[in-house]
């Protein structure tokens, strides 16, 4: 029990601390104040320094303005702006604002300079020496060239204010000028008297008989002229190109040595997308990873025809632990409850995992509003992963724009059998080499742009190949998507529609692989470029390739044949100038079997019904989340993952005009009995033993004749077709008496 004495010396310590304490809070406030006034007199002192400066010292001002002119009152605006910085960001902003800033005063001041007011300042008459005074006068002159400095300073002043928008302005001025400048209207074709020049692929007596066919050919215009289509032209041109270009089309001679020009080909308008709304996904992307617990940061967005693909860095998973707060003197902060006050201070930090971001796949979907979304981790040669995210509007790719790109210009120069993709995901074009690949599987839903792909590959090869240097075989069994590409020199028979003819193509195709290795081994070469480039080879071969619009439908008629045929053409035909586009609606394991798929490398998948039509076709998921109407994956022989295209499109009346101009051609110079390659390619025999045959004739003979149709399906598992087929036979060979049903 403490003394009365010593309770009463603790409740003067406790008054006198409470004291203490409550004078501290009353003085703080008063202390900020004495700061704040100091710290406010720091750039009033030299304010008034100036303004003193000005008034008292004799003919300061009078002097000023002679040499500045008007611009001593934007010298005033700096001083001010200065001020103002320092009192509110000591840290002055971002300097390109200034600099920007300073610039576009420098431009005023000059513009000033070409004035002369009849005013008066100070007495000093501005109407003499001009609104820039000496100064200016100094600035602007000579005239020319300081015209030149105003306008150089007027720009860099907008491009330091603001360089995005300086280089969006300028794309969008040159995009202006490209569009204003350039011709949408279809060339006509006009076939030249004296383009006699004959293909450098053609044998003397074919150059003759050229020659002939050119001689006899008018000079008049009017009863010769060829055109392109006679049709009226698109809306969508008449719309885009004026009404006073028609009378400037420009014409197109027609020679032996001529390729289908890109003018023919229609360029679709594309529709932009405005910074505003990428930059507003971008945020709402990042505000939905946040809300997940996920720090992340969209550090670039590259818009593209059918996605927009965000590149996300990811940020950091932080532990913290509580630590208590002390004062200066070690005391233990308290909050007005009395409570200890606490801190949290960052233990370690590691990076957010990349499985945590692809988790959210359908999260961030339904955050973002759209259907679904694709994660690429990571973005090829960038640490960054890429967010692929639907637009609102879609973009069509037009076969001419890619085609016209300096990628695919590179690679034609270099191969023969270069095709255009599309465009990437940040709208760049790609293109690749048939010939590397060296054969192409694609599947695809209905309506996903299967055909389309089709088309635009045959499109392309035809416009950059002479019939000397590439043939064509066109398989469609669905007997309306090919058919229009009938007359062209190119097709080494019409365009097979009937699964059993295609299998006769097929073996066809496989004959001339056989032939083509007996040449090389005469000449003794391992490919058709060492062949062609050989001393010895008087007639180069051409490049041929197989395009198959439907598997499915000749796997059904006579699976075993057609695999066995397709699986043998891809393993050996690569070095033979042999190359296969196969394209199927159905990518199941009875159609794209084992075999078949390990024979082609490069594969190509539109958007399919379920996960598991994804895997057969490309080994992974994805291509069930793809948007249809040519969004694809495109899967390369050399690269671990696919990567997201959107693909060209051609419309049929392009194709209708590339058919034309070739027929035309055809019909002037390469008429069907020069063209000796295809003679000899149509007589190859391809009549063989069927190989169930002997077996069936050994089944007869040990059940003494008495065969039926079923009994040969079962015992050389055969179709039920196929079985009718060898009973015939049978039957003609008097090796079956009586059917049994």
């Amino acid at each position: 029990m403490p003394s009365r004495r010593t309770r009463r010396t603790k409740r003067r310590i406790k008054r006198i601390s409470r004291g203490t304490r409550r004078s501290r809070r009353r003085g703080l406030p008063a202390l900020f104040k004495i700061l704040g006034f100091i710290k406010l007199l720091k750039f009033l002192i030299p304010a008034l320094g100036i303004a003193a400066l000005m008034f008292l010292v004799p003919g300061f001002i009078a002097s000023t303005i002679k040499a500045l002119g008007l611009g001593f009152f934007l010298i005033l605006g700096w001083i001010g702006a200065g001020i103002y910085a320092l009192k509110k960001a000591p840290n002055l902003g971002s300097w390109n604002r200034w600099a920007g800033a300073a610039l576009l005063t420098l431009f005023a001041f000059g513009v000033l300079s070409l004035l002369s007011p009849s005013v008066s300042l100070a007495g000093v008459s501005l109407e003499e020496i001009g609104g820039g005074g000496l100064w200016g006068r100094e600035f602007v002159s000579p005239l020319p060239a300081g015209i030149a400095r105003l306008c150089s300073a007027f720009l860099l002043g907008i491009f330091a204010l603001s360089p995005e928008r300086f280089i969006m302005a300028g794309r969008k001025a040159a995009a202006i000028l490209k569009s204003s400048f350039s011709s949408l209207r279809t060339p006509r074709l006009i076939p030249s008297a004296g383009a006699t020049a004959p293909p450098a692929k053609l044998q003397s007596h074919e150059v003759e008989e050229i020659e002939e066919e050119a001689r006899e050919i008018p000079s008049s215009e009017d009863s010769q002229a060829l055109e392109i289509s006679e049709a009226e032209p698109s809306a969508a041109s008449e719309e885009i190109a004026p009404a006073s270009s028609i009378s400037e089309e420009p014409e197109i001679v027609l020679r032996p040595d001529s390729l289908p020009p890109l003018e023919i080909l229609s360029r679709e308008g594309k529709t932009g997308w405005t910074p505003a709304d990428l930059e507003e996904r971008a945020k709402l992307l990042e505000q939905a990873l946040a809300s997940y617990g996920v720090e992340a940061k969209v550090v670039e967005i590259n818009p593209g025809p059918a996605v927009t693909q965000f590149g996300v860095e990811p940020g950091w998973e932080r532990r913290y632990r509580r630590v208590l707060e002390r004062d200066a003197y070690g005391r233990i902060k308290r909050d007005k409850n009395g409570n200890p006050v606490f801190a949290l201070e960052e233990v370690s930090r590691t990076r957010v995992r990349v499985e945590k971001i692809k988790a959210l796949a359908d999260d961030l979907a339904l955050a973002l509003a759209v259907p679904s979304i694709r994660i690429e981790t990571p973005i090829p040669g960038k640490p960054l992963i890429g967010i692929e995210v639907p637009n609102t509007s879609t973009t069509i790719v037009p076969l001419r724009e890619v085609m016209e790109s300096p990628a695919f210009q590179k690679l034609k120069a270099k191969s023969k059998l270069a095709i255009p993709l599309g465009q990437g995901a940040g709208g760049e074009p790609v293109v690749a080499d048939l010939g590397r690949m060296p054969h192409l599987l694609i599947a695809g839903a209905t309506g996903s742009g299967k055909t389309v792909c089709l088309n635009s590959f045959i499109t392309s090869l035809v416009m950059q190949n002479f019939p000397w240097d590439l043939r064509l075989v066109l398989i469609d069994p669905k007997k309306v998507e090919m058919i229009q590409y009938n007359g062209i020199p190119h097709l080494l028979e019409p365009v097979i529609t009937e699964p059993g003819r295609a299998l006769e193509a097929l073996k066809r195709v496989m004959k001339e692989m056989e032939e083509r290795y007996k040449r090389f081994a005469q000449v003794k070469v391992r490919n058709m470029e060492s062949y062609n480039k050989s001393p010895k080879v008087t007639s180069p071969l051409p490049y041929i390739v197989v395009i198959i619009d439907e598997l499915a439908d000749l796997m059904m008629n006579s699976p075993h044949e057609v695999e066995a045929v397709i699986c043998r053409l891809a393993q050996l035909a690569r070095a033979t100038g042999i190359h296969l586009v196969v394209a199927t609606q159905r990518p199941s394991v009875d159609v794209v079997t084992g075999l078949i798929k390990a024979n082609f490398p490069a594969r190509i998948s539109f958007a399919v019904t379920s996960i598991a039509d994804s895997r057969t076709i490309l080994d992974t998921a994805g291509a069930e989340k793809l948007l249809g109407r040519g969004d694809m994956l495109f899967l390369p022989p050399d690269a671990p993952k696919p990567r997201r295209l959107r693909g060209c499109f051609v419309s049929d009346e392009d194709i209708e005009k590339v058919v034309d101009f070739w027929q035309r051609w055809a019909s002037l110079f390469f008429p069907p009995e020069l063209d000796h390659f295809k003679q000899s390619y149509l007589q190859h025999d391809i009549s063989e033993e069927d190989p169930h045959l002997e077996r069936a004739r050994a089944l007869a003979r040990e059940v003494q004749g008495k065969i039926s149709a079923s009994l040969l399906q079962r015992r050389l598992r055969v179709g039920y077709a196929r079985a009718l087929e060898l009973l015939e036979k049978l039957k003609a060979e008097g090796l079956v008496e009586e059917e049994e049903s």
